[in-house]
């Protein structure tokens, strides 16, 4: 055999180098391109988060725990808490409707239900505290698990930064959150991570509903070789050499 016919294929160490470095500065001019977008931070001393104007009523959840006032009978004062079939039971009102309700909504199904046994109920509903809003992160993160915080739940980007950040497995620009829809079903949507990150869309950091789970699933590349390290590799005896060449003609080098 001639040695031009010897040189003619070429490793794939050889084109490595050059490759990496090429995929390097794509992704950094990538980078560099959203990144000139995003507008820079404001110049301030003590700069606030923005406010809503008008926050909707709140309403109650389960795991809440609500205090009954009588102003006339206080000896019927009680202490309750949401159930989790979304009721609630007093001394003198059974299976009252309290879950996704206003404190004054509840109060009105109270004075209505009282009328029976007293003649002009006075009540007041007060929230006595918050059940604990809980979420989920699984799949390709540092730290999976259960993440319960107080106060407004958790946007996708912090829920994922309280599980510990992304994996380098990760399909960063195809992540899930399951919530549990109508009828306890539960629905599936998209949130695009990688935009969130990269400022490309900051929109998509959607704050999470109370039980969701956010599931962040690995790419294919990191499929396949786990599929070829379980199921090929640990077969391959230490003594057998591999050497990649890459096809000529594919390529276009001679």
């Amino acid at each position: 055999m001639s040695a031009a016919a010897l040189d003619r294929p070429r490793t794939l160490s050889r084109f490595a180098g050059p490759l990496f470095a090429a995929l390097a500065v794509a992704l950094l001019a990538g980078c560099a391109q959203s990144v000139d977008n995003i507008p820079p931070a404001p110049r301030e001393s003590t700069p606030q988060p923005g406010v809503i104007a008008h926050l909707p009523p709140y309403k109650v959840q389960v795991g809440d725990v609500l205090d009954i006032k009588l102003f006339q009978n206080p000896e019927l004062n009680d202490e309750v808490t949401v159930r989790p079939d979304g009721m609630i039971s007093t001394a003198l009102a059974q299976d009252v409707p309290a879950y996704n309700h206003t404190p004054t909504e509840i109060t009105s199904e109270l004075v209505a239900q009282y009328k029976s046994q007293l003649a002009n109920p006075m009540i007041s509903v007060v929230v006595h505290s918050f059940a604990p809003n809980r979420v989920y992160v699984a799949g390709e993160v540092e730290k999976p698990g259960e993440f319960i915080t107080a106060g407004p739940n958790l946007t996708v980007s912090q829920a994922v930064a309280r599980a510990g950040g992304v994996k380098l497995s990760a399909q960063r620009d195809s992540i899930f959150i399951i919530r549990r829809g109508p009828n306890d079903t539960p629905i599936a949507y998209h949130v695009d991570y990688y935009g969130i990150i990269t400022g490309a869309d900051p929109g998509a950091d959607v704050r999470l509903a109370q039980y969701d789970i956010v599931y962040v699933p690995r790419t294919g590349i990191y499929e396949i070789w786990t599929y070829f390290n379980q199921y090929v590799q640990q077969f391959m005896p230490a003594s057998w050499g591999f050497n990649y060449t890459v096809n000529p003609i594919v390529t276009g080098h001679p």
